[in-house]
């Protein structure tokens, strides 16, 4: 599914329409360039969840949590490089199976197929406008969140 956002609190208003499919063990993986919008839909999906307080890209600490309705892990793996490096870095437990985790730079945890998770793929068209798509496996488990998109895209005036 492909949606388009024109700016960074629009990205932040999609990331809190996901919120509300959030489900325990869920895994979502945010994949694009700097500066396209991952952290922004990361913060609207922790407001979603009722995360208090503020949500930054924990580049530093590669993993941060919060406590809303689910618990929120939020990783980012820039500085990372590789797969090897992020399962060395324990940034795979048990612990999220009672929450959702949002990844940053996921495509350094290698393939898609390798975890179950939620792709949402970022591209710069322009200064603000952005192309997102959301991909994940035939499996069911992510029909919520690809009709939390489309219900989305429709409030916005657009469809998907």
């Amino acid at each position: 599914m492909l949606v388009r956002s024109s700016s960074a609190a629009e990205t932040r208003a999609l990331g809190e329409a996901l919120a509300d499919a959030a489900r325990a063990g869920d895994r979502l993986g945010l994949v694009g360039p700097l500066g396209a919008g991952k952290t922004q839909l990361a913060k609207g999906f922790a407001a979603g969840l009722g995360v208090m307080g503020v949500v930054n890209s924990p580049s530093f600490t590669l993993m941060a949590e919060y406590e809303g309705r689910l618990p929120l892990f939020h990783q980012d793996l820039y500085r990372l490089g590789g797969t090897q490096e992020a399962m060395a870095a324990g940034l795979v437990d048990e612990r999220q199976d009672a929450g959702v985790t949002i990844t940053e730079w996921a495509d350094r945890l290698g393939s898609p197929d390798t975890i179950d998770r939620l792709s949402i793929r970022f591209t710069v068209l322009g200064e603000e406008e952005r192309s997102i798509e959301l991909t994940g496996p035939d499996d069911g488990r992510h029909e919520g969140y690809l009709a939390a998109a489309i219900r989305w895209e429709a409030r916005a005036g657009r469809s998907a």
